[in-house]
């Protein structure tokens, strides 16, 4: 579901830091947008800090992106235990089990199989679903999708199946591949998914509201021969992170509509990729829906470029994933 992005060199963050120092309220900081209010104050400009903390998104800015399986529908019919084995997966997962997980990949340097195979055993899953036969399990190229689908693999094996993982590439190329059977079961995102199989960008039909929105991708799912089973707790959507310093210098708010409450006086700088500024589900949402202005944007790369930028003191306020190891405490 996410974009993996490359590591952001240290006279990179440098050279964003120089140019972020200048006069207060200033709309040219550091090669960003510069879109965003006029800041009249410092109250949430940049602090550095060694921790991220995602703010919770507590107005539903964001569609729900829960961990969904997804089969070809073919598949599921002919061998109705394989969904369920993965719906062992689904009712233990966590976001913080993602966080966790992707941590002991990217950050531990720990192998994919190893930390799967772990997970697996300490949740006992599959147990209690008998099943058989061959089963290919795809996976994007991404840590997440990496790690979900040999999870799955893993699952899959202790009820009975034998299950291998491919990587299978993105979305335009491997749904398509899952819809002809040339692999039987994917990790998916709930809304993420229903926006594709809707196919119209002009329109949102992925919402918040989590059964409201698998309602709709049962009904698209089910035209573009896909069978789903039960989706996880998991959730890997965008995620809007301050650091821990900046938190508790702003009193410990924990959500977004607290920190738009604390940084009324427009001096938040925000770091995002290049589209963030006309994205309904970015910058564009946060004015919109909390209410917040900005000094500055800066445009960084998704991942350890604006991770980096937030620690660093170079933005308040970075876009990233639920799901981003820099969360891991």
């Amino acid at each position: 579901m996410r974009m993996r992005a490359r590591h952001i060199s240290i006279l990179a963050v440098a050279a964003i830091a120089l140019t972020a120092c200048g006069d207060s309220g200033s709309s040219d900081s550091g090669g960003g947008t510069g879109s965003g209010g006029t800041a009249s104050g410092d109250a949430c400009a940049p602090v550095p800090g060694d921790q991220l903390v995602p703010l919770e998104d507590d107005k539903g800015l964001q569609p729900a992106e829960n961990v969904i399986p997804t089969a070809n529908a073919a598949y599921a019919s002919a061998n109705p235990t394989a969904l369920d084995a993965l719906d062992t997966v689904s009712a233990v997962l966590t976001t913080e089990d993602l966080i966790g997980l992707n941590s002991a990949v990217d950050n531990e340097r720990r192998s994919v199989a190893d930390v799967a195979a772990e997970y697996v055993t300490e949740n006992d899953l599959g147990s209690g679903v008998t099943g058989s036969g061959a089963v290919t399990v795809g996976a994007a190229s991404f840590t997440e999708s990496q790690i979900l689908a040999a999870v799955y693999a893993g699952a899959l094996n202790a009820a009975g199946f034998t299950a291998t993982v491919q990587t299978v590439g993105a979305r335009e190329g491997y749904l398509p591949a899952l819809q002809r059977g040339e692999f039987q079961l994917f990790p998916e995102y709930v809304g993420t998914l229903t926006e594709y199989l809707e196919g119209n960008p002009d329109t949102a039909v992925a919402t918040a509201d989590l059964q409201a929105t698998l309602v709709e991708l049962t009904t698209l799912g089910q035209a573009a021969g896909l069978s789903f089973g039960t989706p996880a707790d998991a959730v890997d959507a965008n995620a809007f992170a301050i650091t821990t310093t900046l938190q508790d210098a702003l009193g410990g708010i924990t959500t977004l509509s607290e920190l738009a409450e604390a940084c009324s006086d427009g001096s938040l700088v925000l770091g995002g990729t290049p589209e963030c500024e006309t994205r309904p589900l970015c910058q564009v949402g946060l004015e919109q829906t909390y209410g917040l202005s900005f000094a500055s944007v800066e445009s960084l790369e998704l991942g350890p470029n604006i991770n980096n930028a937030v620690k660093q003191g170079v933005v308040s306020l970075g876009l990233s994933n639920s799901t981003d190891p820099a969360f891991a405490q």
